[in-house]
C-alpha cells in the first residue's frame, strides 16, 4: 500500500499541464547539467481544440456527491456538460471522463467542452452529454478542512481501488449511482451501448478499459491515454484475458509515449504496445498511437478530437 501512495503522485501526472524540461542545476562538482529534455513540447491542440466563433456552446455544471452505496465513506466531486443541441426531445449519447475535474478547463490539455462543442456542430459528432467523476475522497477525520504542505487536502484517495482493480465494482458505480444521477435531473440518456463511450488517462485510462471490458452491453467505445495497464492491481494481465477470452464488442482508441514511466509497478510502454498486441490479434477495431512523450496528458489532449471522429463515425 506504501509503494502504491508513492506512485499517486506519478498517477496524476498523467492529466498536469507542466513542463517536464527541468533548469538546468550544478553537479557536485560544480559542473552544470543538461536541461530534461521535454519530449512532450511537439504535441500542440488543433484548431478543433480551440473556440470558435458562431459555434453554439454547451453548458458545464458542477455536483458534488457527499457519499456512495458502493464506494461508502467516499465523496466526490463531478460535473456535467450537455451541448447546445440537446432539447430533450431525443436521448443524447454518453461519454463518461474520470479524474473528469482535469477534463473541463478550458485552457488545459484537454479541454473536452470545447472539442465537443466543435465537433458536435460540425456534424463529426453525435449529440453527446459528458459526465466527468472524479475518485472518490475521504478528508482526514481530525482536520477536515486541512492542507498538507504540496497544498493538497488532507485525506485518503480511493482512486486506485477504483480505478486499477479490474473487477465490475466500478463500472456498477457507474450504472447504478452515477448515470441514474444525471437521469435524475432531468435528462434522456441512451441505454444503447453503442451510444456510449467512456475515457481516463493513466489509471483512469485502464478503469475506462476495464469498464467497457466487465459490460460491453454498456460501454463500447474506450479512449484510452497513458494507460496503466501495469501490475499495480493485476491490469497487467489483461493482454492475456484480451487473448483468452471471446472477442467483446468494443471499439478502443489509445495513446502512450515512449518516455512514459518505468517503475515497480512495470514499463508503461510495454504493457500498452502488448494490449494493442492483443487487440490486433483478436480482430477488435482499435487504433493505438505510440508517441515520444512521457506520463502527460499533452499529446493524448492533441489527439482527442480525432479519437472522437473515429469513435463515434457511425453514429449520429
Amino acid at each position: 500500500m506504501n509503494s502504491l501512495r508513492t506512485l499517486l503522485p506519478c498517477l496524476l501526472a498523467g492529466l498536469a499541464s507542466v513542463a517536464t524540461a527541468q533548469t538546468a542545476a550544478p553537479k557536485a562538482n560544480g559542473t552544470p547539467t543538461l536541461p530534461t529534455k521535454d519530449w512532450n513540447a511537439q504535441y500542440v491542440l488543433g484548431p478543433d481544440s480551440q473556440e470558435k466563433a458562431n459555434v453554439p456552446k454547451g453548458v458545464v455544471t458542477k455536483f458534488h456527491l457527499e457519499d456512495s452505496k458502493t464506494f461508502p465513506g467516499y465523496s466526490r466531486d463531478w460535473a456535467l456538460y450537455v451541448p447546445a443541441q440537446y432539447d430533450g426531445k431525443k436521448e443524447a449519447c454518453l461519454m463518461v471522463f474520470q479524474d473528469g475535474m482535469g477534463y473541463i478547463g478550458p485552457k488545459g490539455n484537454w479541454r473536452v467542452s470545447t472539442v465537443f462543442d466543435n465537433l458536435i456542430a460540425e456534424g463529426k459528432m453525435p449529440v453527446t452529454i459528458a459526465l466527468f467523476i472524479n475518485p472518490g475522497f475521504a478528508p482526514d477525520a481530525n482536520n477536515p478542512t486541512g492542507k498538507g504542505k504540496d497544498g493538497k487536502p488532507l485525506g485518503k484517495s480511493n482512486r486506485s481501488f477504483e480505478y486499477d482493480s479490474v473487477t465490475d465494482k466500478y463500472v456498477k458505480f457507474l450504472l447504478e449511482e452515477m448515470i441514474p444521477l444525471v437521469e435524475a435531473k432531468g435528462y434522456k440518456i441512451s441505454k444503447d451501448t453503442k451510444r456510449r463511450a467512456i475515457a481516463g488517462a493513466s489509471s483512469g485510462g485502464i478503469c475506462a478499459f476495464n469498464a467497457a471490458w466487465q459490460r460491453p452491453d454498456a460501454f463500447s467505445k474506450v479512449f484510452t491515454t497513458i494507460g496503466s495497464f501495469t501490475n499495480i492491481r493485476g491490469g497487467n494481465k489483461f493482454p492475456e484475458m484480451v487473448l483468452a477470452e471471446p472477442k467483446k464488442d468494443i471499439r478502443v482508441y489509445s495513446q502512450d509515449g515512449s518516455h512514459d514511466l518505468t517503475n515497480q509497478f512495470g514499463v508503461w510502454p510495454e504493457a500498452n504496445q502488448k494490449m494493442a498486441d492483443a487487440w490486433k490479434a483478436k480482430g477488435y477495431d482499435y487504433q493505438f498511437v505510440m508517441g515520444e512523450g512521457t506520463h502527460d496528458g499533452r499529446h493524448g489532449g492533441m489527439l482527442m478530437p480525432d479519437a472522437l471522429k473515429w469513435l463515434w463515425r457511425d453514429v449520429r
